[in-house]
């Protein structure tokens, strides 16, 4: 049986995650995973330089991060969208221990085989979203909707 996804090269950017066989509307097809940490503990290291146009975090909630740096799978290599085929789910643990809280990627549309698999990251930054940043963080998805970066707007 071929496999739902397959990591190879993107035209988007770097690596990218691929449909291997067809997927459905709806489907659950990988979890993001990585290390958890605190928002604190990724703001004092490198991984998570605004600068760079380049993350494997994940916002997990008020008190956690993903970081797909450390134990990472191939949900990392899924590249931004302005017209995704998927989105991020988020699903929240029974308790009280936000570092169980998880996210899954699920097909928004049906994907056919060889579909790079897409969806809005839907990055907002502390700073200004000045002209250099949007430039930094530039989209390349291709779509005839692309706002040109992967930065939302604030509200």
């Amino acid at each position: 049986m071929a496999r739902k996804t397959v990591a190879r090269r993107s035209q988007i950017h770097g690596n990218g995650v691929f449909a291997g066989a067809p997927i459905k509307k709806g489907e659950r097809l990988l979890e993001y995973k990585g290390e958890r940490r605190t928002h604190e503990a990724v703001d004092n290291d490198d991984t998570g330089d605004v600068e760079s146009g380049h993350t494997f975090l994940f916002t997990l909630n008020d008190e956690y991060v993903i970081d797909a740096n450390h134990g990472g799978n191939s949900a990392r290599w899924i590249n931004h969208s302005c017209e995704p085929n998927c989105e991020a789910v988020l699903e929240e643990s029974d308790g009280d221990d936000r570092r169980k809280d998880r996210v899954f990627i699920e097909s928004i549309r049906a994907i056919k085989v060889g579909e790079e698999l897409t969806y809005d990251y839907g990055i907002t930054l502390d700073e200004p979203h000045t002209a250099r940043l949007k430039k930094i963080w530039a989209c390349r998805c291709g779509s005839k909707k692309c706002t040109g970066t992967m930065l939302k707007p604030k509200r």
